[in-house]
């Protein structure tokens, strides 16, 4: 039997949890948080929701790929943001996709975007619907589009070859990532790209949304990843050419590399993969406040230690993680190898660490099988972390993330002016609340910063709550010099920040771009560039 998503939140129907499971829940954050109602709501059953007629019918050639019901177009209508899980709570499905397209190979594929365009539709590329930017919601212009299509690449999942000498893998796009890793085992190998979304997102939406994993430096990207990209476009395949590396020219796959499905619907990478760890170690470091752990993070990758966890949290973090009582920053420090003892480069880390103040349980440092106890209680508090929010937005806890990236003599100023406006801005739209900041990923040059913003929301009111912090925290990462994303990609949420990031000649050549792939638009428009 196959399990069915949720068509709201994260996770499978059979995930959910039972109602005296979620009022323990419920009742455990609203003691650490001191809000949120103890006695959840419930979701808005798809029964009881209404979605409006599907305004496009496939042909009968494409009637075995394609679904019309309720649950796949309701469960394709939002990402996994705050609002988008919010609005999935609530029954708010007044703009689902009319069609669903779930193709089982290329040819098919090809078909039903040539049909769907041919019908004067929007064709919007779906992988596992966990981006966080409304990067798949279809909320399209209907004056210029008559309907939506959602293509749904999830068929397409498997790992096609192996070149073991070369340690690369061609594998195609829907494949998520415990489904490729699964396939990748049998042959003593591993991507090792694990995002927040692992369980659920694929290989294409990776690649299209430019996401980082859970390696905190040197592979941190897809990017470091990508060989070459094969995807479908209106205008013909476009294939890149699967070498280790070239210098021919602007790159074929930087260019579909966060893309976000405007330019084409990739459906294969040839990938780096490499043999699964053998040596591990990791610890938490503890220290006296954020600002210090800063310094011994930026110690750790400045000598090029290249740790593979190096995670830092601030007090409040770490409290909320359960990793600490919030009263030191934590440093989350692991390394990995497939071919030798980790040990020597864990120690200058922890020199580094000591420089800075930062003190260790020593007796805790040990190998990922037995576990720092502390990180292992962080890595849990992690993965369920998508699940948990789904238990926030219950209890009318308004609980969203946004994250930049800044080089390291701007850190401490953007760092101080980001938490002080969202905290003002958190305060006046809902009169409490909690931030939290820590380091997702760090470089030579700067730091990538993710904030968590928990807050009390009231009833109706919540997404006019969020929009209000989310426009100050934005706008002062921006007046700071940092990025609008540094892995959240940009969808339609992020848009009008992004547009003043770009260069405008920038902006120019993307628009070209997409006209010559995409002659009528219908790619996710609204996403990244408006057609010209």
């Amino acid at each position: 039997m196959t399990r069915r998503r949720k068509h709201w939140g994260w996770g499978y129907e059979d995930e959910r949890p039972s109602g005296a499971e979620l009022r323990e829940s419920a009742a455990t954050f609203a003691s650490i948080l001191g809000f949120g109602a103890t006695e959840p709501e419930a979701p808005v059953p798809l029964e009881r929701c209404t979605l409006p007629a599907p305004q496009l019918t496939p042909p009968p050639a494409l009637a075995q790929c394609c679904d019309a019901s309720d649950h796949a177009r309701a469960r394709r209508s939002y990402g996994s943001s705050y609002r988008d899980v919010l609005r999935g709570f609530r029954g708010d499905f007044r703009r689902p996709p009319d069609v669903v397209a779930i193709p089982r190979d290329e040819p098919e594929l090809e078909r039903v975007l040539e049909w769907a365009i041919g019908a004067g539709a929007a064709v919007i590329p779906y992988g596992g619907g966990t981006g966080v930017a409304g990067g798949v919601e279809p909320k399209v212009d209907r004056d210029r589009f008559e309907a939506v299509v959602t293509i749904d690449l999830s068929r397409f999942d498997r790992v096609l070859e192996v070149d073991s000498v070369s340690q690369t893998a061609r594998i195609e796009a829907g494949a998520t990532g415990p489904r490729l890793e699964h396939q990748l085992r049998e042959h003593r190998l591993t991507l090792r790209h694990y995002p927040q979304s692992y369980t659920l997102a694929t290989l294409g939406g990776m690649i299209a949304t430019r996401a980082s994993g859970h390696s905190s430096t040197r592979t941190c990207h897809i990017d470091d990843l990508v060989e070459a990209i094969r995807a479908v476009t209106p205008t013909g395949i476009w294939q890149s050419q699967q070498v280790p590396s070239s210098g021919a020219g602007p790159s074929p796959d930087r260019m579909l590399l966060g893309s976000e499905g405007t330019l084409g619907l990739i459906t294969e990478a040839w990938v780096r993969v490499r043999p699964r760890p053998l040596f591990d170690a990791e610890v938490s470091v503890r220290f006296p406040d954020f600002r210090s752990g800063a310094a011994g993070v930026r110690e750790i990758v400045q000598a090029a230690l290249g740790p593979t966890q190096c995670r830092l949290l601030d007090p409040t973090e770490a409290r909320l993680s359960g990793t600490g009582d919030g009263s030191v920053a934590l440093l989350v420090l692991g390394y990995e190898s497939w071919s030798h003892s980790v040990k020597p480069r864990m120690q200058l880390a922890l020199e580094c660490c000591a420089d800075h103040g930062g003190e260790w349980d020593t007796t805790e440092m040990r190998a990922r099988s037995g576990g720092d106890t502390t990180v292992l209680r962080w890595r849990d508090s992690f993965i369920r972390g998508p699940y948990l929010r789904d238990v926030l937005v219950a209890m009318g806890v308004i609980a969203e993330t946004f994250e930049t990236a800044i080089t390291w003599d701007r850190f401490e100023a953007l760092h101080e002016s980001v938490t002080v406006a969202t905290t003002a801005a958190m305060l006046e739209a809902c009169g409490d609340g909690v931030i939290a900041c820590r380091f997702t990923h760090v470089y030579p040059d700067g730091p990538a910063l993710y904030w968590t913003v928990l807050a009390p929301g009231r009833r109706g009111e919540e997404l006019a709550q969020w929009d209000a912090i989310k426009r100050a925290a934005t706008d002062a990462i921006v007046a700071g010099g940092g990025t609008i994303t540094h892995h959240h990609a940009v969808g339609r949420d992020h848009r009008p920040w992004y547009d003043r990031q770009r260069p405008e000649p920038f902006a120019a050549a993307l628009r070209a771009a997409k006209q010559a792939v995409d002659p009528t638009g219908a790619l996710n428009p609204g996403v990244l560039i408006d057609p010209i």
